[in-house]
C-alpha cells in the first residue's frame, strides 16, 4: 500500500490493438467509478509507457488491465505483471492465451461437450480450398482472424467469390483464419464471476439494429446501434443451459476473475457458443456492467470485486 493507506491501482489503457478506442473509453468510465479516499489510479498506456511502469511497480499494489485484443487480452501483458509480481484482475497468461486463440478454444469447448459450429483453419487464400469450404460446410460461411476481437475483420460469406474476398481480408489481420458455418439464430451473451467456484450472471440477448448483419464493431459500441435485453426473453430450459455452458467454457479455459461467452440460439432451440472475452468491455454500452447490475452489482461494486477476485487469485 502507499503511505496514505490507499491502494494504488495502474489502469493500463489504450495499447496497440484495434480495439485502442474502446479501452480509453472504458478507462474514461473507471477512473470514475473507484472510491478516491480508497484508491489512487496511476494511468499506464502499454503503447508507450511499458517502462515507467516498470520502474514504478515497487509503489504499485495492484493493476487493472482494460486492453481488448492482442498485447493486452492475450497474456502478453499478464507476464510481464507476473514478472513484476503485481496482481491484477482476470485471467492469467495461460487462460488468456488460449481465449484469445479461437482455434484452441473451440477444441477445448467440444472436449467439454459444449456444441460449436463446425469450422476450418486456412493460411493462405486458396481459391480451390474456399471452394471446397464452401461446398463442404456450405454458405454462408462465418470468416474471421483466429486472435483478434471485438469482430475485426470479420466477414459473413454468402458466396465463393464472397469467400475469397473474407479470408484475403481476415489475412490482413492475423497469419491464420477461422472459416466457420454460419449459425442462423439469437444472440446472446453470459457473463461470469469468480475464480474456481465461478457463478453466471442473467443472460443478456443481443439484437443488432436492421443496418447491421451481424454484432459487428459499430453495433457494439457506437450507443443505440443495438438492443439489449437483460434478463434474455428465453425460457428458464435455456437460461440454465446457457449458465452451464458459460461457467464451463470459464473453467475449460482456465480463467479466472470474470469472461463472457457470446452464443447462438438456432431455430431448434440448440445453443452454440461462439467465443469467451476474457476482458469483456467497460463501457456505457457494454454488456457485462448491465449483466452484473441485473445480478445486483452497480459499476463501483463490480470493480471493487474483480479487484477483490483478483487479489484473491495472486499466484496463479
Amino acid at each position: 500500500m502507499t503511505d496514505d493507506k490507499k491502494m494504488c491501482i495502474a489502469l493500463l489503457a489504450g495499447g496497440k490493438s484495434g480495439e485502442r478506442e474502446v479501452s480509453l473509453s472504458g478507462a474514461a468510465i473507471f477512473e470514475k467509478a473507484l472510491d478516491p479516499e480508497k484508491y489512487t489510479i496511476r494511468r499506464y498506456d502499454p503503447a508507450y509507457d511499458l517502462a515507467a511502469l516498470a520502474k514504478d511497480s515497487p509503489e504499485i499494489d495492484f493493476a487493472f488491465i482494460l486492453l481488448h485484443g492482442l498485447f493486452g487480452e492475450d497474456g502478453s501483458v499478464q507476464g510481464m505483471l507476473d514478472l513484476l509480481d503485481i496482481p491484477y484482475q482476470g485471467s492469467g497468461i495461460l487462460g488468456s492465451a488460449v481465449a484469445m486463440d479461437k482455434n484452441l478454444a473451440k477444441l477445448l469447448y467440444r472436449m467439454e461437450g459444449i456444441p460449436v459450429a463446425d469450422w476450418q483453419v486456412v493460411t493462405s487464400m486458396d481459391e480451390r480450398q474456399c471452394e471446397q469450404m464452401a461446398a463442404g460446410m456450405g454458405l454462408p460461411l462465418v470468416i474471421k482472424p483466429v486472435r483478434d476481437g471485438s469482430s475485426l475483420g470479420l466477414t459473413i460469406a454468402r458466396s465463393v467469390e464472397d469467400v475469397k474476398k473474407g479470408v484475403e481480408l481476415a489475412l490482413k489481420n492475423d497469419a491464420r483464419v477461422m472459416v466457420e458455418q454460419y449459425i442462423e439464430g439469437r444472440e446472446i451473451t453470459v457473463s461470469v464471476l469468480g475464480n474456481e467456484d465461478p457463478e453466471p450472471m442473467p443472460v443478456i440477448e443481443i439484437v443488432p439494429g436492421d443496418e447491421y448483419e451481424f454484432f459487428d464493431y459499430n453495433a457494439k459500441y457506437l450507443p443505440g446501434a443495438s438492443k439489449e435485453i437483460c434478463p434474455a426473453e428465453i425460457d428458464d430450459d435455456l437460461t440454465e443451459i446457457a449458465q452451464q455452458y458459460g461457467v464451463k467454457a470459464h473453467k475449460v479455459l482456465q480463467l479466472h476473475g470474470y469472461s463472457r461467452s457470446d452464443m447462438i440460439i438456432d431455430k431448434d432451440k440448440t445453443i452454440y457458443i461462439l467465443e469467451t472475452n476474457t476482458i469483456p468491455g467497460m463501457t456505457e454500452t457494454s454488456l457485462l456492467p448491465q449483466s452484473a447490475a441485473a445480478h445486483g452489482l452497480d459499476y463501483p461494486m463490480l470493480l471493487e470485486r474483480l479487484i477483490e477476485l483478483g487479489m484473491a487469485a495472486k499466484g496463479r
